[in-house]
């Protein structure tokens, strides 16, 4: 085996074309989204000057995400799979191309924007939990692991890279040419989506409130389910750093505003680098205690990163916390596509979804209120305490989770 081989495990893009095509359109839609990013909030920046519009245009787009991740998730578990993702990456080319014509002709109209970019966000969180169910219908139950390691890796390189290109796009070309650049990734994705086969759930349950409330009471009474979820909630509601990352740039380290885009970058890095070495944890048959240790690993860190005083200290803590977060979010990711039966991985996928872009959210808010209340590394620290003490409990008290190994 090569060394790369040995530190990534590549066999998923190697022996399965359909999981490549999957790959590529997972990656570039990935990737154009994270263009666009940067074009919104300097269009609407210059728009209204306000920071305030400027988060509302975030609002706007995970409004559309999270209530309509739980209804594509109904929907994934009900027609084909592969037939709702395509459409619903065609009506966002369609939203990022009129997004780019508007901003051509010079509108500036940013309730427009505002409509644009929550219809993008809806589509996106429509067509979401179907596709996270489409690498386990694609992949032997051996290599699924692997396969969402890759996908994380190309998620951690589309991090960098991506907001890079928007903002190149954006400087040469204005947001309408970041917004075409956006719409030509969207288009590569339907390219690779359309050349999938059908993929049909099993059941094709009716669509509806019944079965999203179906969906939710599944997970709940699942022991395995309920905790790999519960895991990602004291993971990111009460150790969220990122509100954090200016006040203790502020406190610590002189406020050099350079500080802030550091922190970020640095558990970016540590993302990467375990996305690059993930060959030695996605080969692994224990996810459920894999995840454990990630999600541990992640609390731990961040306790690091709130005492740390050197600067190389609380970067490294960042870097072990980033690593950390792609074991447990890539084990998390197998071991719910696994337990769950096929019947009803859309909907189960629309929980793992809208937690996930909610959860940071919430807790960055709670960092922010405790930070209010005392200081900084004081939220930081007891965040992490409080994760790592929560997780000590689910890994002691949830014994299907903990010895949960795949098939």
């Amino acid at each position: 085996m090569s060394l790369l081989g040995a530190l990534v495990d590549v066999r998923p893009l190697r022996t399965n074309a359909e999981f490549r095509r999957l790959w590529i359109s997972t990656s570039a839609s990935t990737l154009g989204q994270q263009v666009a990013v940067v074009a919104v909030l300097a269009q609407a920046w210059a728009l209204t000057g306000s920071s305030f519009a400027v988060g509302a245009v975030g609002l706007a787009q995970a409004v559309g995400m999270v209530v309509c991740g739980l209804v594509g998730g109904s929907l994934a578990d009900a027609v084909d799979r592969r037939r709702l993702v395509l459409l619903t990456t065609i009506g966002q080319t369609a939203a990022a191309a009129l997004l780019a014509a508007q901003a051509f002709a010079e509108l500036r109209s940013f309730a427009l924007i505002l409509v644009l970019v929550g219809l993008q966000g809806a589509l996106a969180g429509l067509g979401a939990p179907a596709r996270r169910t489409l690498a386990v219908k694609l992949l032997p139950s051996g290599q699924l692991s692997a396969g969402l390691a890759l996908s994380s890796l190309s998620f951690q390189v589309a991090l960098l890279v991506g907001p890079a290109l928007g903002g190149v796009a954006t400087a040469a070309w204005g947001p309408a040419g970041a917004y075409a650049l956006d719409a030509a990734f969207l288009l590569v994705a339907a390219f690779g989506i359309g050349g999938l086969p059908a993929i049909r759930p099993e059941g094709g349950e009716r669509p509806g409130l019944r079965s999203i409330g179906a969906g939710l009471r599944f997970v709940v009474s699942d022991p395995v389910l309920g905790g790999s979820f519960l895991t990602d909630v004291l993971a990111t509601v009460l150790a969220m750093p990122v509100a954090l990352f200016p006040a203790i740039a502020a406190e610590r380290f002189d406020g050099d505003p350079r500080l802030i885009g550091w922190f970020l970058s640095a558990i970016a890095v540590g993302g990467l680098l375990a996305g690059l070495g993930s060959g030695v944890f996605t080969r692994a048959r224990r996810l459920g205690a894999v995840q454990l240790a990630g999600s541990l690993g992640w609390g731990v860190a961040l306790v690091g990163f709130g005492l740390a005083e050197p600067l190389w200290a609380a970067l490294g803590c960042l870097a072990v916390a980033g690593a950390c977060d792609v074991v447990a979010v890539v084990s998390r990711g197998a071991t719910t596509q696994l337990a769950t039966p096929d019947s009803h991985r859309g909907r189960v996928s629309s929980v793992e979804f809208v937690l996930g872009a909610a959860g940071p959210d919430v807790g960055n808010f709670r960092a922010g209120g405790v930070a209010g209340m005392t200081s900084a590394p004081i939220a930081a620290v007891s965040g992490g305490l409080l994760c790592v003490v929560g997780l000590c409990v689910v890994t002691f008290a949830d014994r299907p989770l903990r010895t949960f190994e795949r098939p």
